[in-house]
Formats: structure tokens, C-alpha cells, sequence
């Protein structure tokens, strides 16, 4: 890992100096505070748009849970979305540019230049979901009653977990192809592929999208059935994708 640090400051730097991590912060706060509001107030959008053609009892009364569904919702779509956007070119552009090659000139290592970025890309997600959750939580709050704070955390780390398998995958992808549009397609396969197979029963608990339900039931108190098993998975395809990436990387031509 020679020349990790150089190379992190490095991504760190360039996310800060071109506002990536500031506009996609805001971007995911905004999320956060929508949520709750959504929540709380579609009924009363549906009522005055439908008027007296909405039978009474047809709409439910918002709760709590129907701010966390929101969240959960809105904020982990639109992380999947980003952590794609955000992986799709990391190795690719600099591949197709000719910069990996001069970076690589220096004392660094193929390893290095690898995990800086992933780790750059993971570091961003983490502040943008950091800021959706501040925001998500205080509103909900406000609008519907206090939540554990700790499970509810924990529900943000298991979103951001989420989004750091589609930016790994979609890196791993970066790093396989010389095109950034290349790289994003396959991202947004896998996406697809996840979700339908999430819905499977056997293997579906363990996908990205499934970690939604145990952060469910933690931001809301209750004890979910299984958190280690889809941790570990996800986990897992982290660290796998990382280390195809490398093994495919260090032979690769720049």
C-alpha cells in the first residue's frame, strides 16, 4: 500500500476543491428532510387534491414507521443511484486520460491507487448519509415523536453499507473497462439484478437492498430477525469486488 495517504489527501482534496462531497451532502440532507415531511403531510395533499372522491378511512393516519419507510425509501434509491455515479469513472476516466500511468510513475502502488479511491468514494457517501440522517431524525422528530437514536443510526449504517456494495461493485466495473459510460451501465445492471434477486427468498436477506429491513426495525425499537447475516454478506461483496479490482488491475496495460 505504498503512497495510501499521498493518494487519499489526494482524492479527498479534489472531492472537497470541486464541491462533489459539499453537493452531494446537500443533496442527501435535502432527502433527509423530505422524508418526514412527505410522510406527514401526502394525506393532506391527497385530500386536497381528491377532494370528496376519497372515501373516509381510506387514507391512513401518518406514524412514525411511514417517516422511516420514507426515508428508507427515498434516501437509499438515491444512494444507490450516486454511489454508481460516483464509482462509474474513478479508474476508467484516469485509465482513458492517461493520468493512472503518470500517477503510477511515482511511489505508489497499483494497490494504493485503488483503495484511495474507493476509500475517497466511501468517505463521501458516509458524510451524505451523516447529513441525511441529522435531518431525517430531527424532523421526524418534530413531526411524529422521538425515535432510539442509536438504532436509528444504525439504520444509517446499514444504508450506507447498501450504497458502498454498488460503488464497489460499479468500481470493480471502472476498473474492467476503459469507459466511464461502460462502467455506469454495468453498475445499473447489477441493480437491477439485485433487486429482483432480493426478492428471493433464500438469497434475498443477504442483498443490498434487504438491508433496509433489519434498519427498519432498529430505527424503530424492535429487535430485527437477522442483522449479522446481511451485514457479513454485504460486507463480503465489498471486500471481494475491491480485491478482483486489484488482481484484474495490477496486470492490466495503462
Amino acid at each position: 500500500m505504498t503512497g495510501l495517504g499521498l493518494l487519499l489527501r489526494k482524492e479527498l482534496l479534489e472531492q472537497t476543491r470541486t464541491m462533489r462531497i459539499i453537493v452531494v451532502a446537500i443533496v442527501f440532507a435535502l432527502f433527509g428532510i423530505l422524508s418526514p415531511l412527505t410522510a406527514k403531510y401526502l394525506p393532506d395533499i391527497l385530500k386536497a387534491v381528491g377532494g370528496d372522491q376519497i372515501p373516509l378511512g381510506l387514507i391512513p393516519t401518518p406514524k412514525t414507521a411511514d417517516a422511516v419507510d420514507q426515508f428508507l425509501k427515498n434516501v437509499g434509491q438515491f444512494g444507490a443511484f450516486t454511489a454508481i455515479l460516483l464509482a462509474m469513472g474513478a479508474v476508467a476516466t484516469e485509465k482513458e486520460r492517461g493520468t493512472a500511468a503518470l500517477i503510477l510513475t511515482k511511489p505508489a502502488s497499483r494497490a494504493a491507487f485503488l483503495a484511495a479511491k474507493l476509500i475517497a468514494i466511501a468517505v463521501d457517501l458516509l458524510v451524505a448519509t451523516a447529513a441525511a440522517g441529522i435531518l431525517g431524525y430531527y424532523y421526524t422528530v418534530v413531526m411524529f415523536e422521538a425515535l432510539p437514536l442509536p438504532g436509528y443510526a444504525a439504520m444509517c449504517v446499514l444504508m450506507w453499507i447498501g450504497m458502498v456494495v454498488y460503488a464497489a461493485l460499479t468500481f470493480l466495473g471502472s476498473t474492467l473497462v476503459r469507459s466511464a459510460a461502460a462502467a455506469a451501465g454495468l453498475g445499473f445492471l447489477l441493480l437491477v439484478v439485485t433487486s429482483i434477486v432480493s426478492a428471493l427468498p433464500t438469497i434475498g436477506p443477504y442483498m443490498p437492498e434487504s438491508l433496509a429491513t433489519p434498519g427498519r426495525a432498529l430505527a424503530l425499537g424492535t429487535t430485527p430477525a437477522d442483522v449479522a447475516g446481511p451485514l457479513l454478506a454485504n460486507a463480503g461483496i465489498i471486500v471481494a469486488s475491491a480485491v478482483l479490482a486489484w488482481l484484474w488491475f495490477r496486470h492490466q496495460e495503462l
